[in-house]
């Protein structure tokens, strides 16, 4: 990002960080936080990978650097909303408890500028691997994070190359059923999905 006056706007969304994983691109959103201001952010789950920190303790300087951005903005004044996904479900003991400013909550309703409302949920209850087979949604996380190493690779070698980074993640997700359930249960609730 440029340098300059950071741009404001009433509400972020920010879901799937997982902090205390290698692939975590903890330095990118650290820089969108500096040049980005809201009312209020929203954290829609697996900000915090704690499936991958019971198995192994990673958690540099940058890891920590966000969690101290968001706990400076909440003392600012922003509103920050936690919605734990299915990677840091250990929060989902915590509905309703402020730690430091930040609000963890089982899901949220967001009024958008033009009066629409919108479900805010990280959407794990609605993806049956995660539901019905916890042992294949552990082990689909580890073929993620192998995924994710060689992507870091992969795109390692596109900027030596000089062409620009590329997701897998982004190419690679297919998850209209889930969709379709997520939108369902929002109709049920007079809201639009969002998260």
């Amino acid at each position: 990002m440029t340098a300059g006056r950071a741009r404001s706007f009433r509400t972020l969304f920010i879901s799937d960080v997982h902090l205390g994983t290698k692939g975590c691109q903890a330095d990118r959103l650290l820089d969108f936080l500096r040049h980005h201001d809201a009312d209020t952010i929203y954290l829609v789950g697996d900000i915090v990978d704690g499936w991958q920190l019971r198995s192994s303790w990673y958690w540099p300087q940058a890891h920590n650097d966000v969690v101290q951005k968001l706990l400076r903005q909440a003392r600012k004044g922003v509103r920050i909303v936690y919605v734990p996904g299915n990677h840091d479900e250990f929060l989902r003991d915590y509905y309703g408890v402020h730690f430091g400013g930040v609000e963890v909550v089982e899901h949220a309703v967001h009024t958008g500028a033009d009066g629409r409302r919108y479900l805010v949920i990280h959407g794990d209850h609605f993806d049956l691997v995660v539901t019905q087979a916890r042992w294949l949604a552990q082990l689909g996380s580890r073929a993620y994070d192998v995924a994710i190493a060689v992507n870091r690779l992969f795109n390692a070698l596109r900027r030596r190359f000089g062409f620009p980074y590329w997701s897998l993640k982004a190419e690679g997700e297919e998850r209209r059923e889930l969709y379709r359930r997520v939108r369902a249960h929002a109709r049920r609730r007079s809201t639009s999905p969002c998260g």
